[in-house]
């Protein structure tokens, strides 16, 4: 097996400093280098959407780790500038005007959010993927501002809530009958809808942007129906694309991201990939390849390269019940397993109607994913439950001694 000197790590969010840790416990006391296109040493996303929005938060306050820490990490730290290409056959990662050599890289450049055609330059009009863009659109949440959400995905609702909690005027715009319908199907969305109309959220549903209002700044959108939204704030949340262009020639498959094995090894011996950029199987899921846009996610995948990089003689694959939660209003949603697809869909503990309950999502003969409002007890029972690949009639029998 070859020496591992040098180890570059692109990507500076949580991914890349959760593996820096994790390799520094594995070990490894050559060369880290940590690469990130933010001038911010790295901090948590989740709250961007969250606390950040609905109070005065100190963006110190995102910060993961404390400076000592770092310190103690003994990092090669390389902040705002982006890494601009990859060579695997010289085993180069060039930033700037620099060339880092590497004898492992990991790559967690994650995901950039995607934008509305002809927005650019049009002060008011958002995306929300990192602290700068908090800090632009908390300083539009004016009370009584009139604010525009495109999406009522996890990002949007959340943006709506926080939004609302500061005494604004906002409008969901959504393409789909109800809000994230294409993850947790009709009912459960109408009753993710609920949460927004009980706060005076406005839902414009089965409909689309046509075009945003205003030219220097923006005074608005017309709708695909024809009607209009008048807006001093757009926040566009329709969702993300892998941050993979840099990697054009490198010699790793891109395809939504990068193709990886169960390992989370991107066809090249040394480089692997994790979070939102990376399409691997995760073994509960089956051997399909798939991009996990999660917390949790990126979090046990930059356990597991650290391992596989400097171990790659016992590596493993990828295998966790995929989970994601959402803090919206003072309402909790959580979703474990897979949801997509289901073939029932049934309340399995609690009431729809008091907004605390357990949905499960049946396919097979099997439970596939469970969601729950407001019911986070009985919802991490399920989730362990889900670990074992469960039967529906376990998912029953789990029901009958919750109630």
């Amino acid at each position: 097996m070859e020496t591992v000197d040098q180890i570059v790590v692109v990507g500076a969010s949580l991914g890349g400093i959760r593996t820096c840790q994790n390799l520094r416990r594995e070990g490894f006391e050559g060369t880290l280098t940590l690469i990130g296109s933010e001038k911010h040493l790295p901090y948590d996303r989740p709250p961007l959407s969250k606390t950040m929005l609905s109070t005065d938060q100190d963006p110190g306050e995102l910060q993961l780790l404390p400076e000592d820490t770092f310190n103690d990490l003994d990092l090669n730290l390389l902040l705002g500038e982006p890494a601009t290409s990859l060579d695997t056959d010289g085993r180069v990662v060039t930033v700037g005007g620099d060339q880092i050599r590497y004898d492992g890289l990991i790559i967690s450049t994650g995901a950039a959010a995607r934008k509305l055609p002809k927005t650019d330059g049009i002060a008011g009009v958002h995306v929300l993927r990192s602290l700068d863009d908090a800090l632009a659109i908390r300083e539009r949440l004016l009370p009584g501002a009139s604010v525009v959400i495109v999406g009522a995905g996890f990002v949007g609702s959340e943006v709506a809530a926080a939004a609302a909690g500061r005494a604004c005027e906002v409008t969901i715009v959504e393409a789909a009958k109800a809000p994230l319908i294409r993850g947790l199907g009709p009912a459960m969305g109408q009753a993710c809808g609920d949460l927004h109309r009980e706060h005076a959220v406005g839902l414009r549903l089965g409909v689309g942007i046509a075009s945003v209002l205003g030219s220097d700044e923006v005074e608005g959108v017309q709708l695909t129906d024809g009607s209009q939204l008048f807006a001093d704030l757009v926040v566009v949340g329709i969702g993300a694309h892998p941050n993979t262009e840099w990697l054009k020639g490198s010699g790793l498959q891109l395809d939504d991201g990068i193709v990886c094995n169960g390992t989370m090894n991107a066809g090249v011996p040394g480089v692997y990939a994790i979070g939102d950029v990376a399409r691997a199987p995760n073994a509960w899921l089956g051997p399909s390849p798939v991009r996990m846009e999660h917390w949790t996610a990126v979090t046990e995948q930059a356990m597991l390269v650290a391992r596989n990089l400097l171990h790659p003689q016992d590596s493993r694959v990828y295998d966790s019940v995929p989970f994601v939660w959402s803090d919206q209003y003072n309402d909790r949603i959580q979703v474990a397993g897979d949801t997509s697809g289901a073939e029932h869909v049934e309340v399995l503990v609690g009431s729809v109607d008091e907004q605390a309950f357990v949905t499960g999502y049946r396919r097979d003969d099997a439970l596939a994913g469970v969601m729950a409002l407001n019911s986070m007890r009985p919802f991490v029972q399920y989730r362990r439950l889900l670990m074992g690949h469960p039967s529906w009639e376990d998912a029953l029998s789990l029901a009958a001694e919750l109630s």
